[in-house]
């Protein structure tokens, strides 16, 4: 299992499946969108080719390119199953299995449900997020780009404490929305992993594009400010890491790499 770029990762969930985080792979560019542009500054870790076979791709939405993008999209063909809204279905056609909020799906042991996902403040695009879950399995939660601490506390509220949280945490901005967060900022991020109680945490999409206006620096601030440094991990590219989250039990977490 390999980090598909800084926007993605592959994990390990137990019962030998593998999953793919919104898949980015192309190389530094511009995105123009209406008249604005998105900027990636840096490639993936690895090519859609390393990322070894992989079970489904949990694809929060498909409509910015840092979470899909060009050789992105050609990788959903070679998947067979991706998990996204309905609104991605109607766009990408059969590629993409939609999944409600509150649906679940079964991919092998794993249970992936939809969660909401807020994409800023109150009245933007609603996505998703997922929680995935088996017999004997930990609970793990990947939040997308949500930006709602209330959005969270349904999650918690629902399914916590969870295992492992997977946040979108680089504090996305843009001057379409001015100063509004569209992902986690850093002290967000680090009240999230309070709210659900979660044992580890592993902060995804905060590097390589130009509209992330926080990173690891002010993530690993804002968790020692609020005492839970012991729970935050921030793996290197390509990097395995294994948490121990029940006896024994483990969750692998391979190439998700701090953003």
């Amino acid at each position: 299992m390999r980090s598909g770029g800084r926007a993605a990762g592959t994990r390990s969930v137990g019962g030998g499946v593998r999953l793919l985080t919104d898949p980015t792979f192309d190389a530094p560019g511009d995105y123009p969108m209406g008249d604005r542009r998105l900027v990636k500054t840096a490639g993936p870790a690895l090519t859609a080719d390393e990322t070894g076979a992989v079970g489904a791709v949990l694809l929060s939405h498909d409509q910015h390119p840092d979470n899909l993008d060009r050789a992105g999209r050609a990788y959903l063909g070679r998947v067979p199953l991706a998990l996204s809204t309905a609104a991605a279905r109607e766009r990408l056609g059969p590629s993409v299995t939609a999944l409600p909020n509150g649906e679940t799906y079964e991919i092998g042991a794993v249970r992936v449900t939809g969660v909401r996902a807020q994409h800023g403040p109150d009245g933007t695009d609603h996505l998703t997020g997922f929680v995935l879950r088996g017999e004997g399995l930990p609970t793990v939660y990947v939040s997308g780009d949500n930006a709602s601490l209330d959005v969270v506390r349904e999650v918690a509220g629902r399914f916590g404490p969870v295992d492992v949280a997977v946040l979108f945490a680089g504090g996305a901005r843009t001057p379409l929305l001015g100063d509004a967060y569209l992902t986690l900022p850093s002290a967000a991020a680090a009240e999230a992993a309070r709210i659900l109680g979660a044992r580890h945490v592993v902060p995804l999409h905060f590097g390589h594009w130009g509209h992330f206006s926080q990173g690891p620096d002010t993530v690993v601030d804002a968790f020692a400010e609020a005492g839970l440094s012991e729970r935050l991990h921030l793996p290197a590219a390509g990097e395995t890491i294994t948490f121990q989250v029940s006896s024994g039990d483990a969750v692998g977490l391979d190439g998700i790499v701090a953003q």
